[in-house]
């Protein structure tokens, strides 16, 4: 019989506490971490979960990573030079071998950039779309070619694009590779319960070895904060993933426990099902003028004060503050409501409009939903909130099993991260399949030049067009990564990703 989930996240608790005693044990070094979702697949050429990447940050080594500036660090990759606009050249690490004991060579670059590329499915192939081929040059030198100069490619490797997976357990797995990932990083794959958790335990032939400290991590899929701030509280785990920002004032004050906080990279939106199927076939999604009248009906500062007690910043944009790229005569609309209801009246639809928004299932997003809702009954929506669990949820949107839909997106480094997969008409995670030929041809122009003057231009043209007019996403804010952990956790770092690096990691 299934249980619900407050009880499913009582009796984990209830299950957990008996052995809190014995894995608090500073020798033992096992660090357990609550997460607000299940991951999805463990397959990093098919994963598109945030929360997949913290896993994959213990289980997957990239060809590069960023440090808490954003810049560019050396992971696999020990050195690379570009020979002109289109060839890359990689030098990798010696030594390294992936967890079924086969050495991570430059053939093994080729396999997974290659996976990567051609799978059927894959949400890599749109973030690498520019290469072409992978020349071996010898057995730690990789050649790559790009049928274009690309600006946001080297960003592309430092997530998992840049993962290197075991050639022989891809091919022997196919796509069932994520059941049990191979790849090189500094944990291994141990096991995973869907919606319980999932173990991995350290490599020692790990290159890096010298800087892993625990034996064994267990990743807890919690959707409830509140049940996530009671097993961090009574000992059953030691560090959560995100927490509200509500949560922070008491954590604050509580000298068992640490902060980790830095300002994230992507943002949380509303985007409509526009040409993907009979869902599509909607007022919100054949006419513009009503997606605007609902954008206008909320209010961004009323809803992440009541959510968020007002500590995001509000946002128009798929890019934060923080980012060179960010257009400072951007802001995010007030609410309108008699310009909302005037629109509704231009497009001559029956009122209240039914509107559906799916919501994946955790208490903050639902209730995000529910003030959206009350917001937008004023400017004539019926709207119906549909909670779904989060990894299916996107599933559904993949299907265009949906008409509005609440979602997150944890950002990268380039913005072309958090633009082309979304907005471009190939776009992998295009849910809502809109397309217009002059922004494909800004997003692809903005690949191509280097200049950040010229790029932020070209992105502004995007929003003019996708956002702008045609209101296909609705940018709300730009979130806070809040982590919480035990004080007696050492070597935590706030990079704004807010992945998780295991590297340093330490009990006392």
């Amino acid at each position: 019989m299934l249980m619900s989930r407050p009880f499913r996240a009582l009796a984990l608790l209830a299950l957990l506490l008996p052995a809190a005693p014995a894995l608090a044990q500073p020798a033992a070094q096992n660090l357990r971490i609550a997460l607000r979702e299940d991951p999805d697949i463990l397959d990093p050429t098919l994963a598109r979960t945030f929360v997949g990447r913290i896993v994959f940050a213990a289980l997957c080594d990239k060809l590069f990573d960023i440090d808490e500036r954003l810049g560019l660090v050396h992971q696999l990759a020990t050195a690379h030079r570009w020979e002109d606009a289109r060839t890359l050249t990689l030098t990798l690490r010696p030594g390294v071998v992936f967890h079924d004991g086969d050495p991570l060579d430059a053939e093994a670059v080729r396999h997974s950039l290659l996976r990567h590329l051609r799978l059927q499915g894959s949400f890599r192939r749109g973030e690498i779309a520019a290469l072409t081929a992978v020349d071996v040059i010898d057995p730690l030198t990789v050649r790559l070619h790009l049928s274009e100069p690309s600006s946001p490619f080297m960003s592309q490797l430092t997530d998992r694009a840049g993962m290197i997976m075991s050639p022989r357990a891809t091919e022997a797995a196919g796509r069932e590779f994520g059941r049990n990932p191979v790849c090189a990083g500094p944990f291994r794959f141990v096991e995973r319960v869907a919606q319980d958790r999932i173990v991995v335990e350290r490599f020692p032939q790990y290159w890096d070895a010298a800087r892993i400290h625990l034996n064994r991590i267990t990743y807890l899929p919690i959707p409830d904060s509140n049940v996530r701030l009671a097993n961090l509280r009574s000992g059953v785990i030691e560090v959560i993933q995100t927490i509200d920002p509500g949560d922070m004032p008491a954590l604050r004050g509580d000298r068992r426990f640490a902060l980790s906080v830095s300002d994230e990279l992507g943002y949380q939106s509303i985007h409509f099902n526009v040409a993907n199927g009979p869902r599509a076939a909607t007022p919100l999604g054949r006419d513009a003028r009503l997606r605007r009248a609902f954008d206008l009906a909320i209010d961004r500062a009323a809803l992440d004060q009541v959510v968020y007690g007002g500590a995001d910043t509000l946002t128009a944009q798929a890019v934060p503050p923080s980012s060179p790229f960010h257009i400072a005569s951007i802001r995010p609309p007030g609410r309108d409501l008699a310009a909302a209801r005037a629109l509704v009246r231009e497009a001559g639809v029956p009122t209240p409009i039914p509107v559906e928004l799916m919501v994946p299932n955790n208490p903050e997003l639902r209730q995000v939903g529910e003030v959206v809702q009350a917001m937008v009954r004023e400017a004539g929506f019926d709207l119906r909130i549909r909670a779904v669990e989060f990894a299916t949820s996107q599933q559904a949107a993949l299907r265009g099993d949906f008409e509005v839909y609440l979602q997150g997106w944890s950002g990268r480094t380039d913005p072309d991260g958090n633009l082309w997969n979304f907005l471009h008409s190939t776009g992998p995670v295009n849910e809502g399949k809109y397309a217009d030929p002059a922004v494909d041809a800004a997003l692809e122009e903005a690949r191509r030049v280097s200049g950040i003057e010229e790029r932020r231009a070209l992105y502004e043209r995007v929003w003019r067009i996708a956002v702008e007019r045609d209101r296909q996403r609705l940018y709300l804010w730009h979130r806070k990564n809040i982590a919480v952990h035990v004080a007696r956790l050492r070597g935590m770092r706030a990079v704004p990703d807010g992945l998780i690096r295991v590297q340093d990691l330490r009990l006392e």
